[in-house]
């Protein structure tokens, strides 16, 4: 019985193999680039809204993705977007005093807007502004304008483009009061939804590494015993 050869050429299954990879790698990178992106939050800035351990998924088309190169404080081109951020969105930004690191933050005027901070109490155009429903304050006495512009600011009109942003815990997180309006090229995503949330345990603060290696590292030290830190009714609660 005669023999027979197969006309596929040697080392062709490992080349789809890899070109498989490839195509799946690249389709990973273009919707976190794009689409949906991974975040964790680090401090208590957004409490109670967002606990300090919450894990969340961005929405970055929304505002039209920033497409970025590794090692860049900043996107090459933004694709095109449906709206700009408005009041009351909880935003994801390049943080315009940290080089490479992400803040997140509530958006509270955009560009036209006048803001206005007297003894604590956002004005916004003139209005009393409300503090979120998780929002919070934790301490009584009002810092004044003259050593702080935390308690007391404004009234200041929010450049085009740009957007005030603050944390829902007041007291406790340094924002648009203290770096300014955000450009709207430094905005990254709308926050979405919690996947995971757990108590962290932090191992140590290495100066110089990117934060994704800083998370990646606590992320390992946490994984063995995080199924009984997590806080499981957290998970899938729609940011707001």
């Amino acid at each position: 019985m005669p023999s027979t050869t197969s006309s596929r050429p040697r080392g062709g299954g490992a080349r789809q193999y890899g070109s498989s990879i490839i195509v799946a790698v690249g389709l990973a990178l273009l919707i976190r680039s794009s689409v949906v992106q991974a975040f964790y939050i680090p401090s208590a800035s957004m409490e109670d809204t967002l606990l300090k351990g919450d894990y969340l998924l961005a929405n970055k088309f929304i505002y039209g993705a920033p497409l970025e190169l590794p090692g860049m404080d900043g996107p090459l081109f933004r694709l095109p977007g449906l709206r700009d951020p408005q009041p009351g969105d909880i935003v994801i930004f390049r943080s315009l005093t940290e080089p490479g690191r992400d803040l997140i933050k509530r958006c509270v005027a955009v560009g036209g807007q006048v803001v206005e901070i007297r003894d604590k109490a956002l004005i916004v155009d003139g209005k009393p502004s409300r503090l979120p429903t998780l929002g919070k304050y934790t301490e009584t006495a009002s810092i004044p304008g003259s050593m702080s512009s935390r308690d007391n600011l404004g009234p200041l009109r929010v450049p085009g483009g740009h957007f005030f942003m603050m944390g829902d815990n007041r007291d406790n997180s340094k924002d648009s009061r203290i770096f300014g309006p955000v450009p709207k090229e430094r905005i990254k995503g709308k926050a979405m939804i919690i996947y995971w949330s757990s108590t962290l345990v932090h191992g140590p603060l290495i100066h110089g590494l990117p934060q994704v290696v800083l998370d990646a590292g606590n992320f390992l030290l946490n994984l063995p015993t995080l199924p009984f830190r997590s806080r499981y009714t957290r998970l899938g609660t729609v940011i707001h």
